[in-house]
């Protein structure tokens, strides 16, 4: 008797990014989006936007930004919150990260640039990084509004568009040298809106299912994993699963190298179910927040200690 398969997340392709709202094209892919937030809150993107040449590049860029020394990495900071670098630490003794704000404006990716290499140009860091993002960015929307297409409330589509800012999480986890030390990241949901996942040929990824088991994510170079986050699922008034995932990487001769692009609504904009979300069925479960706000409460301890921190800052 044969065992049963090892579960995995659904797949999708999106190579055909080009098809139009309202076809029959965009409508199939609508509904596999639509079915794999309900089933699992995540998916695997297939998106083969990219040449070979342009996602080895975009990776190669990421491993030299790591290997700059310490005391240049730590140089980057911003006013805004976990906008900065965050170096290991003894809870994470072999993980470090950079979070860039909105890396499709210019002037970012030049304060980005001058703050870790003062004396020299990098207008190549800035080409790459902007080029990858562009595209992902654009999967994004695409998706976004896939799912509000599907929740029937195409009237707040241009206002949920223009609500969003982006930012890109760039993270190294270093091979750990035995199974005592730990690299990675415990397990958690995401705060912002929608977060897609892409890495080099390290694995470490895994989603946790509805059912508690956890998936041990496989990439491929054209692999791109969509997760939904709790601010999202407020805005849906509940209607979405945010998965927990964690990151564990095995012992191995290579870091682990990922990017993170990250959505989350803008400074400022109160964040508030649309009214046909809410009946009696579907009772209002959120209080409307400001996001910023609720990073700021993210950074306080009840926000720390809290699995549900959306749920502590304003739930009814």
């Amino acid at each position: 008797m044969g065992s049963e398969a090892s579960p995995s997340l659904p797949v999708i392709d999106f190579c055909k990014l080009d098809i139009k709202p309202g076809t029959p094209e965009w409508d199939s892919l609508r509904s596999q989006v639509w079915k794999a937030i309900n089933e699992c809150g995540s998916f695997e993107a297939v998106f083969s936007k990219f040449s070979q040449e342009l996602r080895e590049s975009f990776l190669n860029e990421a491993e030299e930004l790591f290997a700059l020394p310490l005391e240049t990495k730590k140089s980057y900071v911003t006013e805004k919150p976990f906008r900065k670098y965050v170096g290991q630490s003894p809870s994470s003794p072999l993980n470090e990260s950079f979070i860039i704000d909105d890396p499709l404006i210019f002037h970012n990716m030049e304060n980005f640039c001058n703050a870790l290499w003062p004396h020299q140009e990098k207008p190549s860091f800035r080409e790459i990084i902007q080029s990858f993002c562009k595209e992902v960015f654009e999967l994004e929307k695409t998706i976004r509004r896939m799912i509000v297409e599907s929740l029937g409330v195409e009237k707040y589509l241009d206002e949920h568009m223009n609500s969003a800012n982006h930012l890109l999480l760039l993270a190294k986890y270093a091979s750990p040298q035995t199974s005592d030390v730990d690299s990675g990241l415990p397990a958690h949901t995401d705060k912002n809106m929608i977060t897609i996942l892409h890495q080099n040929e390290v694995g470490g990824l895994e989603v946790q299912t509805k059912g508690g088991e956890w998936i041990r994510v496989k990439f491929s170079p054209d692999s791109f994993i969509v997760l939904f986050g709790q601010s999202l699922n407020a805005w849906t008034n509940g209607r979405l699963h945010c998965p927990y995932h964690r990151v564990r990487v095995n012992e191995n001769n290579k870091a682990r190298i990922s990017a993170g692009f990250f959505t989350i609504f803008k400074e400022g904009y109160t964040v508030e179910a649309p009214e046909e979300l809410v009946d009696e069925e579907h009772p209002l479960l959120f209080k409307p927040f400001d996001y910023s706000e609720f990073l700021k409460f993210l950074q306080t301890f009840a926000g720390r200690s809290t699995e549900s921190a959306l749920k502590e800052y304003c739930g009814i």
